[in-house]
């Protein structure tokens, strides 16, 4: 797959919690994006308008944004042909569009809009993929494909706005990418190498970097 060479916002997409019933019991989400016009204050933990519900594991200062590539809805509209895969539809707060997870690394910083962001990790799914798609294997096969996006640190707030370019402003020497981190993580914890490069650089989000340590001192 090949990254667009626009390098912009594609959609702002927000929303907040509401109550959804799932295998029995109410759960409370804001999964359900969807987007919105215009330019949207970008906050230290969030866009205007938009809010996590489970804070014990999404949100916070290195979750405050996730961003979804549009590149991939491609893939999901072949897997899924039955479905209407609108922007937002993966719970991200920006669809963008010209940068791949291969060709992001954490502590990649960009400018957007007025506001700057700092990569911090990847996605991992929880079950909420799932309740949102309706589908059980929804959450095995998100992380099985390998897109799975990114979250931002907001550095600097401002606004942002569908269209807006992104631009890449600075990048860490270590060049961990997104995807190297999920393949670290699901498939290869054995690679040291990768393992003492990734706990090097100051960006990753410090669940990962002693999910790393924690492989590195049992080796």
């Amino acid at each position: 797959m090949q990254a667009s060479p626009n390098r912009k916002i594609v959609s702002v997409n927000v929303s907040l919690p509401r109550e959804i019933e799932w295998k029995g019991r109410v759960v409370t989400t804001g999964i359900f994006k969807e987007p919105v016009q215009g330019r949207i204050p970008l906050h230290k933990l969030n866009l205007d308008g938009d809010r996590q519900a489970d804070l014990s594991v999404h949100g916070g200062p290195d979750k405050a944004i996730y961003a979804y590539p549009a590149e991939y809805y491609a893939y999901w509209r072949q897997e899924l042909p039955d479905m209407t895969l609108n922007w937002g539809m993966f719970g991200e707060n920006l669809t963008i569009e010209g940068f791949l997870d291969a060709e992001v690394y954490i502590g990649d910083r960009f400018r957007a809009g007025t506001a700057e962001l700092l990569v911090t990790q990847p996605r991992v799914p929880c079950y909420k993929i799932g309740l949102k798609f309706q589908r059980e294997d929804m959450v095995k096969r998100f992380l099985k494909s390998g897109y799975t996006g990114f979250y931002f640190r907001v550095e600097k707030e401002g606004e942002v706005g569908a269209d807006d370019k992104l631009e890449l402003l600075s990048q860490d020497e270590n060049r961990v990418s997104i995807s190297e981190i999920i393949r670290l993580y699901a498939y290869d914890r054995n690679d040291l190498e990768a393992l003492g490069r990734a706990v090097k650089v100051d960006a990753l989000a410090s669940v990962w970097k002693d999910f790393f340590l924690d492989k590195l001192n049992q080796s």
